[in-house]
């Protein structure tokens, strides 16, 4: 049982305190906003993840980070909801919704906007790869761990996903130093 002061009992979890799950607390916030692009639905998900981590804290065994046990369990209670709400058909009734105003000077927060769309649009195990090596800065290995899957795999995502990204948003990639050009037999690239 973690104590307060960030101490644990001798035995089960002796990796796991609170205050090393408070220090996490920013980035799983962070993460859990940028899956599912509602607040609310984020600290409900934020709350399971600090509820299941505490019940089964004993069942951690120390290998690799706390961050990555605790994104592993956010990636599967996700998962899980994603099942459940696949059974339940949500109507929205778009004519009832307001219309979004849009100031000028606001082609910063417009092109985010742009992008955070686009994201939400990508399939789930590609926005997901990309959320945890691009925005949480996890490793290859830590996130193909949180997903379980190969590193390989995680790499693959990741490539689709800036792929389709930059599909969706119309942006090309920009040359990588020491990158040739390949000519077609046209003179073309």
């Amino acid at each position: 049982m973690a104590l307060r002061g960030g101490g644990t009992e001798s035995g089960t979890g002796a990796g796991v305190t609170i205050d090393g799950i408070a220090a996490l607390l920013p980035a799983l916030r962070r993460h859990a906003r940028a899956m599912l692009g509602d607040a609310a639905a984020a600290d409900d998900l934020v709350q399971d993840v600090l509820e299941r981590a505490l019940a089964t804290r004993a069942q951690w065994r120390g290998e690799g980070s706390l961050k990555g046990w605790l994104f592993r369990i956010m990636v599967n209670l996700h998962r899980d909801g994603l099942r459940r709400q696949a059974a339940r058909v949500r109507l929205v009734q778009t004519d009832s919704l307001p219309e979004r105003a849009v100031s000028g000077g606001q082609d910063g927060h417009l092109r985010l906007r742009e992008v955070e769309a686009a994201m939400q649009r990508l399939p789930e195990d590609q926005r997901q790869a990309l959320l945890l090596v691009a925005i949480e800065g996890l490793s290859l290995s830590e996130a193909a761990a949180v997903v379980e899957v190969p590193e390989g795999t995680l790499v693959s995502r990741l490539g689709r996903a800036r792929a389709a990204l930059r599909e969706m948003t119309g942006e090309t990639p920009e040359p990588r130093p020491g990158a040739r050009r390949v000519m077609d037999g046209s003179g073309r690239q």
